[in-house]
């Protein structure tokens, strides 16, 4: 509930029925005053999102000190006075990224046409070298005989097809030539070969055959589209724990997403720590916190252990086998996801 005036009228504003109390007993919206200031806003805002009227730092409680608690009191129906899962995975999930990308800083992209050199000479000073100069150059490169300004351009062309990247082992100096070679059929690349070499190509043209910048922007582009594959890990996760659990018929598919939605807010939360541990570490007299982050990653291992045991009351043992069967699922299905996830981001730049 909000902390609005409450209208003088009884009608509601969203389908004109008559309102009895403070709320539309018709579609469920307040009837308060319409006008508010930017505090009002801001405090409503932040009402709705973390609903600070208790649930919040209620639940937050609960998520960090009692593994597998929240996920065996929504399974058991006593909802009310927790946020809700996903509303709090995604208020989280946003400050996490929000964190991360404000603090774990890349690169920043600097493509010139002076990347490629030879000898230390930049394409626009090779092109300016007076006559002999250039001849002097090039005699160096070919066994004292000077080259003409086409036998040279071949020769760049040869060098800079040995540069850049080359995960297709296929060296082309260009599309144009890539192309001519398949329609006389000296070359026979199926499609995937095809759309591989054209990206090949595609980027050695686009960072001047740099494969530093290359593999830079493949990890930026991969780093930004973290967010969306743990996102899509999720329903996943959810059904490596139904898969562990299948022959517990009260555990349904729900009961096991909502206890991965919980484990994520927590380690969302612990990686938030640690991100401001790392800050601190670059003070003088703070390397110590090194340590902490290490005892951080380790309480995230254990916390998992804690609330299966909690959630799903199975004796040690057999939480042991399943917590480490499922580890090595985990493994498997990031991994998988990860290299989906480099061609999505690979075709993207």
């Amino acid at each position: 509930m909000s902390h609005l005036k409450q209208r003088k009228e009884n009608n509601c504003l969203n389908c004109n029925t008559k309102v009895v109390g403070r709320f539309c007993h018709h579609c469920g919206q307040e009837n308060v005053e319409v006008k508010e200031s930017a505090i009002e806003f801001i405090v409503h805002f932040v009402n709705d999102i973390t609903h600070f009227d208790g649930k919040f730092f209620t639940t937050l409680k609960d998520l960090l000190f009692k593994p597998g608690f929240l996920s065996r009191e929504y399974m058991n129906g006593r909802r009310q006075r927790y946020l809700n899962p996903i509303r709090m995975y995604l208020f989280t999930s946003f400050i996490f990224f929000l964190v991360f990308f404000a603090f774990v800083h890349f690169n920043e992209l600097q493509m010139t046409s002076d990347e490629f050199t030879l000898k230390g000479k930049t394409m626009e000073q090779l092109e300016k070298m007076p006559y002999e100069e250039f001849d002097q150059f090039t005699a160096k490169l070919n066994n004292g005989k000077p080259m003409n300004r086409s036998d040279f351009n071949h020769y760049m062309d040869s060098a800079k097809s040995g540069r850049g990247i080359h995960f297709t082992k296929k060296n082309y100096r260009n599309e144009a030539q890539y192309d001519s070679l398949l329609k006389t059929g000296a070359v026979k690349d199926k499609w995937l070969q095809r759309k591989l070499v054209r990206k090949e190509i595609e980027f050695n043209a686009k960072f001047n055959h740099n494969m530093k910048q290359t593999v830079q922007a493949l990890t930026d582009s991969i780093t930004h589209h973290f967010p969306q594959m743990l996102f899509v890990s999720l329903p996943f996760v959810a059904l490596l724990f139904k898969l562990l659990y299948i022959r517990h018929k009260e555990y349904y598919y729900v009961s096991h997403g909502i206890f991965t939605l919980h484990f994520y807010i927590f380690v969302f939360i612990v990686m938030l720590f640690s991100i401001g541990f790392s800050r601190l570490q670059t003070f003088p007299n703070w390397s110590w916190l090194s340590y902490v982050n290490g005892l951080l990653t380790l309480m995230i291992f254990f916390y998992l252990y804690k609330a299966m045991r909690n959630f799903y009351q199975q004796r040690r043992g057999k939480t042991i086998l399943k917590y480490v069967l499922f580890l090595v699922s985990f493994i498997f299905l990031i991994s998988f996801l990860f290299v989906i996830f480099i061609f999505i981001s690979f075709f993207q730049i």
